[in-house]
């Protein structure tokens, strides 16, 4: 099963259990994340796409650490005028593990499951 999220205005194709790089997102290392706009659902048997997102889906994920990238080196220069500019730069990012895929077919069975189980306490009590 693999879904394509929108995470920080960038689309990712994410798998459970996987680890990503995306730029750098707010939060300490262990929080937990929660993406909504799913715009892609494969879950091997049928393709599900969202117009512009798929209600009730998203992904679950967690902070695995903060850290920048290799230095990219930008270098201006125009002939026989004497101009040079060197600049570098080091973008951030932040890496994620997915934990979960979950879908509007799971949330409707854990709704469905829990006013069974309160159903079943009620009566127990009494």
């Amino acid at each position: 099963m693999y879904a394509i999220v929108n995470i920080s205005g960038q689309q990712y194709r994410v798998r459970e259990k996987e680890q990503l790089s995306v730029a750098s997102l707010a939060g300490k290392n262990g929080d937990k994340l929660k993406f909504d706009q799913v715009l892609l659902l494969d879950d091997g048997k049928k393709i599900k796409i969202g117009s512009p997102h798929i209600k009730n889906a998203s992904v679950s994920a967690e902070i695995v650490e903060h850290g920048r990238q290799r230095k990219v080196i930008v270098f201006k220069k125009k002939r026989r005028k004497g101009y040079q500019r060197k600049n570098g730069h080091r973008q951030g990012y932040t890496l994620i593990q997915i934990n979960k895929i979950s879908t509007a077919k799971a949330a409707r069975k854990k709704a469905d499951a829990a006013p069974a189980k309160e159903a079943g306490e009620e009566k127990g009590n009494e």
